[in-house]
C-alpha cells in the first residue's frame, strides 16, 4: 500500500509541476508499479487493449474526417453569420455553436476551429475578442458533456460503471447534464466577462486582440523604422543579384519585408506589383524595397549598393503613394499561433522551414507580453508562441493544414470564414451520423466500439481522411498513452487496498451519512483535483473512489460518477487544466488572475447548480 501511495503522490507532484510530459509521467509510473510487483504485466498493459482507450483512437479519426472535409468549418462560419454586428447575439452563437461542434469531437480540436473565425467575427462587429475567447474554450468543454464521446472523462466512468455491473451509459444520456452546464455558463459568463475582460479596452494592450492588417505591423513595431530604397540605374550592384545574394540581413541586420515593382502605365488600376522578399527574387531596376531597420544600417546599404533612399514626399512608382506604409494587396499578414500540443516547440525558425516550404517570412514573435524581432532565424518555438508571418494569402492559406500545430489568426474576416468544402464532406456527415445512430439504437447489434472503429475506417477508405497517414496524425497519441498507461492505477490502487482506505475515510472517518453530502464532497474533491492534474487523469482516479463511496452507503452510484466527469471538466480556474483553456490564453491576451476572475466564480456556482441538480435528474 505504502509503495502505491508514494508512486501515486510522486506521479502527482509531476503532474502539478508541468515540467515533464503528461504521458511519460503516466508510463513511468507504470513501469513502478511493474518493477515492484504491485501489478503484473497483463494488469499493467491492460489499459493499451480496453475498448474504451481503442475508442478514443477511432474518435480522433472520425473527429478528423470532420475537420479535414471543412464541413465543421462549414457549419461554424455560416451560423456566425447571423450575429452581424450584434455583440450580445455574437457571444451567444459562440457558446452555442461552439458547444454543438463540441458534442462529437474533441474540445481542442474545436476551440482551434472556431479561433480564426471568432476573432475576425469579433472585429468586424467592433467588440473585443477578449470577451469571446474565454467563453470559446469554456463552451467547448461545456458541449463535451452533452454525449458519451464529447469528453474521455464520459467514456471513463462508463465504463466504470459497466465493470461494476451498473450498465453502460447511453449516447444521450449526458444531454440534459450538459444542457444544463451550457445554461449556466451562458448566464454566469454574460456579466462576468463584461466585468472583467473589457476593463483594457482603451489600453494599448487590449487594443491588440481586434487587429487589422495595419494594427497587426504597428503592434510588431515594423513601421517604427520603416524605410524604402530603390534601386536606380543599371549600374547600381544590387542589379540582377538575388535577394539571398545580398545578405542584407547578416551584413546590415536589416530586415526586408517586401518589393514593390511596376506593373507598367496605367491611370485607371494600380500600377504597382508587390512582391514576397524571398531569397531567390532577383532584384531588377526601378525596384523599390521596403525595409526594416536603424538609419545608420539603411544608410550603409544605401552607400555599398548605390541606392536611393526615399523621402516622405516622394513617390516610388508612378500611381503609387507618397507615404511608406506596407499595403496589402498581392501580399498580407497573419498571425500563428502554436498549440499547447505542437510538435514544432523547442525547434528554430530555420530547422521548421516556412520560407521553404510555405513560401512565408517570419516577420515577429509574441511570446507573452513581449516581442521579438531580431535574430528570429535561431529563435526556439515556444509553448504558445504567436508569429507574425507574410506572404500571398494563398500561402498563409496552407499554413491551416497544419492543423495539429498552430491556429491562423489575424487574418481579414473573408480569408478566415472562406470555407475549402471537400466534396467528401457529404459523405462524411452521412459517417458520422451512421455512427451515432448504431450507437444510439439499441436495437441495432453493434457494439460502441465496434461503430466507432467501423466509421473510422470508413472514413479513409472513402477519402474523407487522405490516407492512412493522415490518419495517424489526427491522433492525439499523447492523450492516448497517457489514459492507457494510467488506467492500471486505479486497479494498483484497489487491489492494495488504497481505494478501500480512501472510500473508509469519506464514508466512516468524516461520518458522512448523508447522500446529497457525499456527492458534494466527491464533487469538490474532484473540482480541485482537476486544477492541478489533467481532467483525464483526475476521472480514472476519482471514478472507483466515487462508485465504492455510493455502495458504501447503498445509494445509486450514477449521480455520483456524474458528478466526477462534470468536476472533471467544468474546469475553468486555471488557463493549464484543458487545453482549450491553454490554447486562448495567448491569443486573448489572459492572465492568470483572468481566469481567477471570470473561471472560479463560474466552477464555484457551476458546482452548486450541480450537486442540486444531478439528485434530481438521477434519483438516490
Amino acid at each position: 500500500m505504502i509503495t502505491t501511495l508514494i508512486i501515486l503522490l510522486v506521479a502527482a507532484i509531476l503532474f502539478v509541476s508541468g515540467k515533464v510530459r503528461s504521458d511519460l509521467v503516466a508510463i513511468c509510473a507504470l513501469l513502478a508499479l511493474l518493477l515492484s510487483q504491485i501489478l503484473t504485466p497483463a494488469e499493467g498493459l491492460a489499459g493499451f487493449s480496453n475498448t474504451t482507450v481503442i475508442m478514443m483512437v477511432g474518435l480522433f479519426i472520425v473527429g478528423g474526417g470532420i475537420f479535414q472535409t471543412g464541413l465543421a468549418k462549414m457549419i461554424g462560419s455560416k451560423v456566425m453569420v447571423l450575429a452581424g454586428k450584434s455583440e450580445l447575439r455574437l457571444f451567444l452563437l459562440v457558446m452555442i455553436v461552439t458547444a454543438s461542434i463540441g458534442m462529437f469531437v474533441s474540445n481542442t480540436g474545436t476551440v482551434a476551429l472556431m479561433l480564426p473565425i471568432v476573432v475576425s467575427m469579433a472585429a468586424a462587429a467592433g467588440t473585443s475578442s477578449r470577451r469571446l475567447l474565454m467563453p470559446l474554450a469554456f463552451a467547448s468543454s461545456m458541449g463535451g458533456m452533452m454525449t458519451l464521446i464529447g469528453t474521455p472523462p464520459n467514456l471513463i466512468v462508463s465504463d466504470e460503471l459497466a465493470k461494476n455491473g451498473f450498465g453502460e451509459l447511453g449516447f444521450f444520456s449526458f444531454l440534459p447534464v450538459g444542457l444544463i452546464t451550457l445554461l449556466v455558463g451562458i448566464l454566469v459568463l454574460l456579466p462576468l466577462t463584461k466585468m472583467f475582460l473589457t476593463k483594457k479596452e482603451k489600453s494599448k494592450e487590449s487594443s491588440k486582440t481586434n487587429k487589422s492588417l495595419n494594427e497587426l505591423v504597428k503592434e510588431y513595431g515594423l513601421t517604427d523604422n520603416l524605410f524604402r530604397v530603390q534601386i536606380v540605374g543599371e549600374k547600381s550592384k544590387a542589379v540582377g543579384k538575388t535577394v539571398a545574394e545580398l545578405n542584407i540581413y547578416r551584413e546590415y541586420e536589416i530586415n526586408v519585408l517586401e518589393l514593390r515593382r511596376s506593373a507598367g502605365q496605367n491611370r485607371f488600376v494600380r500600377t504597382v506589383n508587390q512582391k514576397l522578399a524571398s531569397p531567390d527574387l532577383v532584384i531588377k531596376e526601378g525596384d523599390v524595397l521596403y525595409l526594416s531597420g536603424h538609419m545608420s544600417d539603411i544608410q550603409r546599404l544605401v552607400e555599398d549598393y548605390s541606392l536611393r533612399l526615399l523621402d516622405n514626399h516622394t513617390d516610388e512608382i508612378d500611381g503609387s503613394s507618397a507615404n511608406p506604409s506596407l499595403d496589402f494587396f498581392d501580399i498580407g499578414v497573419a498571425e500563428i499561433l502554436f498549440m499547447p500540443s505542437s510538435t514544432m516547440t523547442n525547434r528554430t525558425i530555420v530547422e521548421i522551414g516556412f520560407r521553404s516550404k510555405f513560401n512565408v517570412n517570419i516577420l515577429g514573435i509574441r511570446r507573452h507580453s513581449t516581442y521579438i524581432l531580431q535574430n528570429l532565424a535561431t529563435e526556439k518555438i515556444h509553448e504558445g508562441d504567436i508569429l507574425l508571418v507574410q506572404g500571398a494569402w494563398s500561402d498563409i492559406a496552407r499554413l491551416k493544414k497544419e492543423s495539429d500545430n498552430w491556429v491562423v489568426l489575424g487574418e481579414p474576416l473573408q480569408e478566415a470564414s472562406k470555407v475549402t468544402l471537400d466534396y467528401k464532406a457529404p459523405v462524411a456527415a452521412l459517417i458520422m451520423t451512421a455512427m451515432i445512430v448504431a450507437m444510439v439504437v439499441d436495437r441495432i447489434p453493434v457494439a460502441p466500439v465496434t461503430a466507432v472503429l467501423v466509421a473510422a475506417v470508413l472514413m479513409v477508405a472513402t477519402g474523407c481522411v487522405r490516407s492512412m497517414e493522415a490518419a495517424y496524425k489526427t491522433i492525439n497519441w499523447q492523450t492516448i498513452v497517457l489514459f492507457a498507461a494510467m488506467m492500471p492505477m486505479s486497479t494498483a490502487l484497489e487491489k492494495t487496498g488504497v481505494s478501500e482506505m480512501l472510500t473508509d475515510g469519506l464514508v466512516n472517518g468524516l461520518g458522512v451519512t448523508s447522500p446529497l453530502l457525499l456527492l458534494a464532497i466527491v464533487y469538490a474533491a474532484t473540482s480541485v483535483m482537476t486544477i492541478f492534474i489533467s481532467n483525464t487523469v483526475t476521472a480514472m482516479l476519482m471514478a472507483p473512489i466515487a462508485l465504492k463511496c455510493a455502495v458504501g452507503i447503498a445509494v445509486c452510484p450514477i449521480p455520483y460518477m456524474f458528478a466526477v466527469t462534470v468536476a472533471a471538466s467544468m474546469c475553468f480556474a486555471s488557463p493549464f487544466s484543458t487545453p482549450p483553456n491553454a490554447l486562448v490564453m495567448n491569443a486573448g491576451q489572459y492572465t492568470f488572475k483572468d481566469y481567477l476572475k471570470v473561471g472560479l466564480p463560474l466552477q464555484i456556482i457551476m458546482g452548486v447548480v450541480m450537486v442540486l441538480v444531478l439528485p434530481l435528474l438521477f434519483p438516490f
